[in-house]
């Protein structure tokens, strides 16, 4: 349905609330719509108390080693040392055997690994007419309108989160386990991750699991590599941390809107690609993943525009655990989802985590806005977006801010 609904009016509407902002709690952080608002830094005492355990929160800075005093990390790593497939760091596709040895994604979308003893990455989802829904990048300092959507029309989803982007933005990253969403790890600082050594690659799962845990008392069993970069050694590694590899078969290259040439009617395209699929029947028997973002306002206002239309292809649009009927997304035992057949029967939560696992607001600092991780998803490049800048800014007219107008006003609920 739409409109006039202003976005200056979106503005005065919102205003007041930005000024009267809580930077303390979950909810307080999610009751601001202003993304500008939003995206600046903030307090909070159990990720200031907790930084010098985790590397710097510097942009475009990748792990390169376990801290010196991470005695846990070293042993789990010393652990499953001698089981990594000898397997060297890649340094470009030249030379490397067309047979694909190393079930190396990059050059050959290869989903079944070659190395025995590892599951086959997840790449779709089982259940017929069904688009696992997800969302990597997160959290965006600006996300708040977006879930508020979300929330609206009763959709939960599933969000690779960077561990970098958690310890910036952390009251946006409980703001998923509160709504009932599933999280998986997106690495630490978003590197490609075949390039990295082994304890560089380890480090870059150890500490994004640890950054989720320390901040929403939940630790993930999924992951997803950047760019999809991944082979059999780095799958190995992320398998020994107890994660499961999440790809896709459809892209929509939203991400890479106004650089390399990419319009927003070449990612219109993408989603149209997809939902054109599901309409003539592609995905009768099993069903689909497409990568999306939730990087900046254009990819989250760009899944607003196509939430409709997706859940008028598909029969289902569900998280990506849900599809997989794994109701314990979480090492920890106390929060579940429900399964496929309960989820699509109307029940969209499961149970959440108690009071006493997840950390408290406080005063000190968070280093919020020190820098957002950017995504890249197949160029073979990390890209880095600051709090203020792309992560958070207002891309489209009206936006965001204009779609938390129609929420509000009750005129965006869909049926």
């Amino acid at each position: 349905m739409r409109t006039g609904v202003s976005a200056a009016l979106a503005l005065v509407l919102y205003g007041s609330a930005a000024r009267a902002q809580d930077r303390t709690t979950e909810a307080g952080e999610a009751a601001i719509k202003d993304p500008t608002a939003e995206c600046v830094g903030y307090t909070y005492a159990p990720v200031a108390s907790a930084l010098a355990n985790f590397p710097p929160l510097t942009p475009g800075v990748f792990v390169s080693s376990l801290l010196p005093g991470d005695s846990a990390g070293k042993a789990k790593f010393q652990a499953m040392s001698a089981g990594i497939p000898n397997i060297a760091p890649k340094n470009g596709s030249a030379g490397y055997p067309p047979a694909d040895p190393d079930c190396w994604w990059t050059v050959s979308q290869c989903v079944v690994p070659k190395l025995a003893g590892l599951k086959p990455d997840v790449a779709f989802v089982p259940e017929p007419k069904t688009l696992g829904y997800g969302f990597d990048d997160g959290p965006a300092c600006g996300h708040n309108v977006f879930y508020d959507y979300l929330a609206a029309n009763k959709q939960k989803a599933t969000f690779f989160y960077i561990g970098k982007n958690v310890l910036n933005y952390p009251l946006e990253a409980q703001r998923a386990v509160a709504d009932g969403h599933e999280i998986c790890v997106h690495t630490y600082s978003h590197p490609p991750m075949t390039t990295l050594s082994n304890e560089a690659a380890f480090g870059e799962l150890w500490y994004g699991i640890q950054a989720i845990k320390l901040v929403t008392g939940v630790t993930p069993t999924c992951w997803r590599p950047p760019q999809g970069d991944v082979d059999d050694r780095i799958r190995y590694i992320a398998t020994q941390l107890g994660l499961e590899n999440v790809l896709w078969q459809f892209d929509s290259f939203d991400w890479e809107s106004g650089t390399n040439g990419v319009t927003p009617a070449d990612v219109q395209a993408n989603y149209d690609h997809l939902i054109g699929n599901a309409t003539a029947g592609r995905f009768n028997n099993v069903g689909a993943i497409m990568l999306t973002h939730e990087l900046n306002n254009f990819t989250m206002q760009t899944a607003i525009d196509n939430y409709k239309k997706i859940t008028g292809a598909f029969d289902h649009v569900v998280p990506i655990a849900v599809a997989q009927n794994r109701t314990q997304p979480y090492a920890e035992t106390n929060f579940t989802m429900p399964n496929f057949a309960q989820y699509v029967a109307g029940t969209r939560t499961g149970g959440p985590p108690s009071a006493s696992s997840t950390t408290s607001a406080g005063s000190g600092s968070s280093n919020g806005g020190a820098g957002s991780s950017g995504s890249s998803s197949s160029s073979g490049k990390a890209t880095q977006a600051s709090g203020k800048g792309a992560a958070c800014g207002l891309h489209v007219p009206g936006g965001l801010v204009a779609t938390a107008a129609l929420l509000a006003s009750g005129l965006m609920l869909l049926a």
